[in-house]
């Protein structure tokens, strides 16, 4: 039945170019996925990313920093990607153009950042960086780990900057160490002299001990003296503050008495001036009497006249007001004939004329009852001026000797008030120097206190003195011990900051020293199994999807169920078909290999390991897949593709397994391409036997398995559609 087979294959033109097609796709999966990403690293220097330099600039100890502009320059140099130094402006137009991939920025600020690391609030050196990650999500990434370098190289500039001001600064501070070093000497010597002058002030201090209690003694005497005055003192200011009240009410007696004299003297200067006026007055009066009594008879006769005429006036004003009323009786009718205003106007003019005529009526009765009134004070005047005539005659007489005595009067008031004038005078100057007096003894009184005060505090101020300086003399032994002590510590101190000298003196700072602070850290990696290059990873993982596509495809081009020709029975139906697959699988893997290493350069630990593995692989994918398709058809070439995606997934052929969902981590050790990929990367990469040895017998496990399940079938089948016919 296989010559049947490979007859049949070799007259069918179609089938065999299919055939052939298939053979070649596990090169064209494997080969040019691989040769796609062999090693991308390799071509970084043709991706393009924009460099953007708005760096300032900044001074820094009188140096100039262009951190910005080192970096641009060193990133220009280098070969890790292609660096296009741009503006802020054709950075963001290429960046949104996909023009470039990734944007790397230093802003205006980067290097004065870079000065602040000794201020109390340092402010961190920022790049921008932004990845176009939705042109190219592993650029972004490729970039980051570059950033990660740029970032690095950065710290290592501005760690240099430092530790060169560093090195500068030990450099001055041996320096500083030589000189006070010296100073240090110098101390050394004035430290001897001090011990010496501490010698001689003890001397000095023990003499001031001894005068001090001398002059404990002395204020102790003047202590008792002050006391004494004090008490006198007293006795005085008490003395003339008595004899100050008696001046003061002496001075006051005295001034009222200047005041009464003068006051009476004014007094009695107004009196005579009246009783000159009052004897005139009486003269004038008396020439006059005469006249008074004939103008109040005439009078009294005027007032007789009056009264008369007041009644007739009074009957007149009745007999007035009687026409009123008549008239306004008369006018009634013609009133009721004249319109309402004028009748208004009329009455009005006729009650103002009545109103007008009573009251002249009654003005006219009181003027009646005046006048008599008026005539009856005459008569009691004419009666008076008699009696005031004769008694004026006794005043005249009487004014007449007064004013004769006036002068003397006059003469002795004036005597008085200048007596007492000179008597106040006299009493304030008294009281003035009683007042001087009681003032300077209070002052005597005040000082003799604040002397007694002061000689008080004297006094304790000796004792303690005394008692200080006894103390100071006992101190100053002290101080001679401590002065010799110091003069040994200031020797110990040059000679130890000779020392320190000779010591920064030794630090020599160069380009390595500076180079070795800045990146004091030297990472060596030393890789176990080592992976050159991108490609040689993932060649386990492609090699084992190009072989099981390869599989995959082979079942629609060459039919895995229907014979060549007639079978003879299950078992050699079925071998016919594994052994053309076998061909198959055997070309697929020679050629995936043969590619792999000779066209694209793998390097394998262990090639015949490879090779093996390669065919083991072939052929258990074929065998599942032929079990597949054979058994239940294209739900059966489905199911392999489903299988195919499951073992891409799961296999760790790319991400770690623990970093993928666990759910699918569970999968993982129930699936062929997770052994062939353990047995690619054992082959390839670490030439582990063992690992490779176990991992093709799960494989072959798994192929057996396949292919038992695959002769079940057709052993099953052919019973099935030729038995019946064997029968007939």
């Amino acid at each position: 039945m296989l010559k049947g087979e490979l007859k049949n294959i070799l007259h069918n033109r179609k089938m065999l170019i299919a055939i052939i097609a298939v053979l070649l796709v596990p090169v064209l999966y494997a080969g040019m996925l691989l040769w796609a990403f062999w090693d991308p690293y390799d071509r970084l220097p043709d991706l393009p990313v924009a460099v953007v330099n708005a760096d300032k600039g900044a001074d820094f100890e009188g140096r100039q920093l262009d951190i910005g502009n080192e970096v641009t320059d060193k990133l220009m140099e280098s070969k890790e990607f292609n660096f296009i130094e741009m503006t802020p402006e054709e950075g963001e137009k290429a960046l949104d153009g996909h023009d470039v991939y990734m944007l790397i920025e230093f802003p205006s600020n980067f290097s004065e950042h870079a000065t602040t690391l000794l201020d109390e609030q340092p402010e961190k050196l920022s790049i921008e960086y932004r990845p176009n990650e939705g042109l190219n999500f592993l650029s972004g990434q490729i970039g980051e780990t570059a950033m990660e370098k740029i970032r690095s190289e950065v710290n290592e500039q501005i760690v240099a900057v430092y530790s060169e001001q560093l090195f500068d600064a030990i450099a001055e501070m041996g320096d500083g160490f030589g000189e006070a070093s010296d100073g240090a000497g110098q101390l050394e010597d004035g430290a001897k002299e001090l011990h010496n002058g501490a010698s001689d002030l003890k001397g000095y201090l023990e003499q001031l001990a001894g005068g001090s209690l001398e002059l404990v003694d002395g204020t102790d005497r003047l202590v008792a003296g002050t006391s004494e005055a004090a008490q006198g003192a007293g006795k005085l200011d008490e003395g003339l503050s008595a004899l100050s009240a008696g001046s003061g009410r002496l001075r006051s007696g005295a001034d009222e008495a200047a005041n009464g004299a003068a006051a009476l003297k004014s007094g009695v200067q107004e009196y005579t001036a009246g009783v000159s006026r009052l004897k005139e007055g009486i003269a004038a009066a008396n020439s006059k009497d005469g006249d008074l009594i004939a103008a109040l008879g005439q009078l009294k006769s005027g007032a007789s006249r009056v009264d008369g005429s007041v009644g007739e006036l009074e009957t007149g004003a009745g007999q007035v007001h009687q026409g009123i009323e008549a008239l306004a009786g008369q006018l009634e009718p013609i009133l009721k004939q004249l319109s309402p205003e004028q009748q208004a106007q009329l009455n009005g003019t006729l009650e103002q004329l009545k109103q007008g005529s009573g009251a002249v009526s009654a003005g006219l009765s009181s003027l009646g009852e005046g006048t008599g009134s008026l005539a009856a004070g005459i008569g009691e005047a004419e009666s008076g001026a008699g009696q005031l005539a004769e008694a004026r005659k006794q005043i005249q007489a009487g004014a007449a000797e007064l004013d004769g005595s006036s002068a003397k009067l006059v003469e002795g008031a004036g005597s008085l008030a200048a007596g007492n004038a000179q008597l106040a005078s006299g009493a304030a100057e008294l009281d003035a120097g009683i007042q001087s007096a009681n003032e300077g003894s209070r002052s005597l009184a005040s000082g003799l206190g604040s002397l007694l005060e002061g000689s008080g505090q004297l006094k304790a101020g000796t004792s303690e003195l005394a008692q200080k300086s006894g103390e100071l003399a006992s101190g100053s032994g002290k101080l001679v011990s401590g002065t010799e002590e110091l003069a040994d510590g200031s020797g110990t101190l040059r000679e130890k900051l000779a020392d320190a000298h000779d010591t920064a003196g030794g630090v020599k700072a160069n380009d390595d020293t500076i180079d070795m602070a800045s990146a004091p850290v030297q990472v060596e990696k030393d890789s176990i199994d080592h992976v050159p290059n991108y490609g040689t990873g993932f060649t386990p993982y492609f090699l084992s999807l190009g072989l099981f596509v390869g599989a995959l495809l082979i079942t629609i081009v060459f039919p895995l169920v229907e014979p060549a020709v007639r079978p003879v029975n299950g078992w050699r139906w079925a071998g016919s078909k594994i052994a053309i697959l076998a061909v198959v699988g055997l070309i697929q893997a020679l050629a995936a290999v043969a590619v792999v290493i000779m066209a694209l350069g793998l390097d394998a630990v262990e090639p015949g390991w490879l090779i093996a593995s390669a065919i083991i692989t072939s052929y258990t994918f074929l065998a599942i897949v032929q079990f597949l398709v054979s058994s239940m058809g294209d739900p059966g070439r489905f199911i392999a593709i489903i299988l195919l995606v499951l073992q891409l997934t799961t296999s760790a052929g790319t991400f770690p397994l623990e970093l993928i969902p666990e759910p699918l981590q569970w999968l993982n050790a129930g699936l062929p391409m997770t052994y062939s990929v353990q047995a690619f990367k054992a082959a390839i990469s670490s030439g582990n036997a063992d690992l490779a040895l176990f991992s093709n017998g799960i494989l072959l496990a798994f192929m057996a398995g396949a292919l038992i399940l695959t002769v079940t079938y057709f052993t099953v089948l052919f019973k099935r559609r030729y038995s019946k016919l064997a029968e007939a």
